[in-house]
């Protein structure tokens, strides 16, 4: 169905399509899938019309132009003792409540008609950081019953809470403009400030601002390798991991590297058998116990749960249409599946491989003649700088040169996009690949960027990116589901929610 005119374009058989969905789920990660029938009975604006979209993480199902305005506290911190201190939780929700609500009268909006949609819904998604780190100074392992219920129990004073700062705040600045005819409406909640209160997001880049673990996701690792100036390399291990080894006495900084190498720690028999059954990673907890964690914080939760499900390398497409079956079968609003591997182009490893005996000899590359004639195209695009006219040619064995001129303009505008043509050009004759020119150049910024077909095009070198992948045709999304590890850093990536991360210096990515 054209989502625009209502009408009907072509039919599918469901089975066929959902087989589809499982098949490249499994092979790519891609796509992650929302239910929206659940997401509709959660709709707190059924007056309004039914909620087609999320954004592309999926913890945010939104009505045409709303927007987002998402927290998140660090539940790490509010374990004292062994426990948790409800009474700072309560103080922390309140609080972070009013913050939100106050952000949505501050914010300046890209458009009058989102402004207008916000104000009248005043929808806010507070979420939690640091689950998995509660769990450790919990003494509970991620894959338990015991997390499940500790899930439930704080996420349902979560909402409770947050609704009751919602409805305080109501009864001092009043009702968000919809209330009449939402499900608040006669349900006994006489007051809200909000239409919701409660989202799981991510996380994945805060938490490294916030050094806690991210989202509702399990450990990543236990030990990993951060690079940094030149090639060196510092082991960094998780902090309440290290204290627990040096408290109980088998700490060894080649016991830390040797983690970080391997990614687990449960067959290290030095390290005692109640420690590994605790510090559990993401790879080695079931896909079944990522849903159940996924599915106690749902339950408690106004809007919905991003989180990721891992799967092990060797599981199947079988196994991927399980999850899918248990996710909506658990209550799920959305689900994102990432098995180990499927991503990559080599092998994902927490280690390092062996050094060769011998250095590889360099090899000497020198770009293949150009012929006398090749074809090619020609596209016209617009950028802050002006009109760009960017040609694309090749020769039998492929893209080979790419010719870009600025309109009018002159000087050195003209003269960086001429340097900048040639050497793209010099580098598809040696044989680079033309996904590995368009990665480096796409993103590329400039103080003058705009938009153009609902694209934003950030400089001169990002528009010629795009029409090279307009060219290619190449998928944008391939280039970040090719990613196994980072590429400002070289250590592994995150995949989580749909985006990547890297722990170890904050690189992140969304597709």
């Amino acid at each position: 169905i054209n989502p625009r005119s209502g009408r009907e374009m072509g039919r599918v058989k469901a089975s066929r399509l959902f087989d589809l969905i499982v098949q490249s789920a499994w092979a790519t990660g891609e796509p992650g899938i929302i239910f929206l029938d659940a997401i509709n009975r959660g709709n707190p604006l059924p007056h309004l019309g039914d909620i087609e979209a999320t954004n592309p993480c999926g913890e945010q199902p939104l009505l045409p132009y709303e927007s987002c305005n998402l927290g998140s506290l660090n539940l790490a911190q509010v374990v004292k003792d062994g426990q948790i201190d409800y009474a700072a939780l309560k103080d922390l929700v309140h609080a972070t409540v009013h913050f939100l609500d106050n952000v949505i009268d501050a914010n300046n909006f890209p458009l009058e008609v989102i402004r207008e949609h916000t104000l009248k819904n005043r929808k806010i998604g507070l979420g939690v950081m640091g689950f998995a780190d509660m769990l450790l100074l919990l003494g509970i392992p991620y894959n338990s019953d015991d997390a499940v219920q500790a899930a439930e129990e704080v996420m349902a004073f979560i909402q409770q809470e947050s609704q009751a700062a919602s409805a305080a705040l109501a009864e001092k600045r009043g009702n968000f403009p919809t209330f009449p005819g939402s499900r608040y409406d006669g349900n006994g909640l006489g007051r809200m400030r909000h239409a919701t209160t409660t989202t799981i997001a991510p996380t994945g880049t805060i938490s490294i601002l916030a050094g806690c673990s991210s989202g509702i996701e399990p450990l990543f690792a236990v030990s990993y390798v951060r690079r940094v100036l030149e090639g060196t390399e510092l082991v960094e291990v998780h902090p309440l991991f290290e204290e627990l080894a040096r408290r109980r006495g088998f700490y060894s900084p080649e016991l830390m590297r040797h983690i970080a190498q391997t990614g687990t720690i449960r067959d290290i028999k030095e390290i005692p058998k109640d420690i590994r059954r605790l510090f559990v990673t993401a790879h080695e907890t079931s896909p079944q116990w990522h849903i159940r964690i996924q599915a106690a914080f749902q339950k408690y939760t106004d809007n919905a749960v991003s989180k990721t499900v891992n799967f092990p390398r060797q599981a199947a497409a079988e196994d991927v249409r399980q999850v899918y079956f248990m996710a909506y079968e658990m209550g799920l609003k959305g689900v994102t599946i990432y098995r180990d591997g499927s991503r990559d182009q080599q092998v994902l490893s927490f280690g390092k491989e062996a050094p060769a005996d011998q250095p590889p000899e360099a090899q000497v590359i020198t770009p293949r003649p150009r012929p006398a004639r090749t074809s090619g195209v020609t596209e016209l695009i617009t950028t802050g700088c002006g009109k760009l006219y960017v040609t694309v040619n090749s020769d039998d064995l492929g893209f080979c040169e790419v010719f870009a001129q600025m309109g009018k303009t002159g000087g050195c505008a003209s003269s960086q996009i001429e340097s900048t043509g040639r050497l793209i050009s010099l580098a598809l004759r040696s044989g680079v690949k033309i996904e590995s020119v368009i990665k480096q150049i796409t993103g590329i910024r400039c103080p003058i960027s705009i938009w153009q077909n609902g694209n934003q095009i950030l400089s001169c070198p990002d528009a010629i990116a795009r029409v090279l992948r307009s060219v290619a045709q190449v998928d944008p999304l391939a280039e970040t589901a090719a990613l196994a590890t980072c590429p400002d850093c070289g250590s592994s990536v995150e995949h989580e929610g749909g985006c990547l991360v890297c722990r170890a210096c904050g690189f992140s990515k969304c597709s």
